[in-house]
């Protein structure tokens, strides 16, 4: 009797264990679920569950919607309900969406060559092609999901939008792994290559000039005339100090660098250089009403910050509530907005410590 008791105990361990270990993944962030999991686990029957959704979700045009869980299990209803809204506006690439998913589909196929993965696949290529602008660029939303003038129609570096789609597709023309079992069309690889130069050229296009010297971008320019543009009320057109370390790590990452793109980077880490903020650090104090909140303090021995937002005129930082009138501080904006935004950063460190390694490396080629 304690024998059977002890095999059903260890048997049924052993079940509880593989169970949570096979469901571990609902607990998590679809953009890890979708690229980070262990590589075995994209053959799992979880994973073409997750498939399927994917699938089911993906719009009319090829792209996917953004902050959505797309791991998590859908009822007959809410299927009726995504089935219904495939031709709705909404498919971006903002916050990492159509990337992500078209990152999923390529795992899933490696371990599962479901026709139906491919064919997504590629739907959701030619969805980057034809929303990519003449000059280049890309819109945060395509088709746009406002009026005329609606800032998702901007060429947007706004959270690396633009910067992750190049990136991806290098990665096709260049024959990375996670592509390699797609077998991908020799013309969309051909296709892959000349957008990616396109936006490459849009990138330098874009540029901000400040005496007729590159410096950095606005975090989203204009569609026409690629000026800086404003985005929300609060994200006026601006230089960015947080945007544009993405694409300078871009141009830096291009093999045999133009003259041109050499330029472009040298007079960005140069505006990095000279718009540092040294002396003071972010701390969180309790307010008098026990909430948190975000203040700046003085600190001699602080590591250097940058704005999120410089002035296009003074090339100071600015600060800015939903009103969009400018603040030169962090204390003069309301609560809600200086706590819920990131108004500094440390990015540009990372790259000024690696421009010296490049500089020689282009020097030596």
């Amino acid at each position: 009797m304690k024998i059977n008791f002890l095999i059903t105990f260890i048997f049924a361990l052993v079940f509880s264990i593989s169970h949570a270990q096979s469901t571990k993944y609902l607990s998590m962030r679809w953009k890890d679920v979708a690229t980070k999991m262990p590589d075995a686990w994209y053959g799992t029957e979880e994973a073409k569950a997750v498939g399927e959704n994917v699938l089911l979700n993906q719009k009319e045009i090829g792209g996917w919607e953004k902050n959505k869980e797309y791991h998590q299990p859908l009822s007959d209803s809410e299927k009726a309900l995504i089935e219904d809204h495939k031709n709705d506006i909404g498919a971006t690439f903002d916050n990492g969406a159509t990337i992500t998913e078209l990152k999923f589909l390529a795992k899933v196929y490696g371990h599962n060559p479901d026709s139906r993965y491919k064919e997504a696949f590629e739907k959701g290529l030619n969805y980057i092609f034809v929303s990519q602008y003449d000059n280049g660029g890309w819109p945060q939303f395509f088709p746009i999901r406002g009026g005329k003038g609606d800032y998702s129609m901007r060429v947007t570096y706004n959270d690396d939008a633009m910067v992750n789609t190049l990136k991806f597709l290098r990665e096709i023309y260049s024959n990375d792994q996670l592509f390699s079992a797609l077998k991908l069309d020799s013309k969309l690889i051909a296709q892959a290559q000349k957008s990616f130069n396109s936006g490459i050229d849009c990138i330098l296009k874009t540029q901000i000039l400040v005496d007729g010297n590159p410096a950095v971008w606005c975090a989203q320019h204009d569609e026409k005339t690629l000026a800086p543009a404003k985005a929300r009320s609060y994200e006026l057109a601006s230089f960015s100090g947080s945007e544009s370390v993405g694409i300078v790590q871009l141009l830096m990452e291009l093999d045999n660098p133009s003259k041109e793109v050499i330029a472009s980077i040298d007079g960005a880490v140069n505006w990095f250089e000279t718009h540092k903020i040294e002396g003071i650090k972010l701390e969180t104090e309790i307010n008098a009403e026990g909430k948190k909140n975000r203040i700046v303090v003085s600190d001699p021995n602080a590591a250097a910050l940058w704005a999120r937002f410089y002035d296009l005129d003074t090339e100071k930082p600015y600060f800015c509530d939903r009103d969009g009138i400018k603040k030169n501080s962090l204390a003069q904006i309301g609560y809600e907005r200086r706590n819920g935004y990131s108004w500094y950063t440390n990015a540009p460190e990372k790259l000024l410590k690696e421009y010296p390694g490049w500089k020689e490396k282009v020097k030596n080629n």
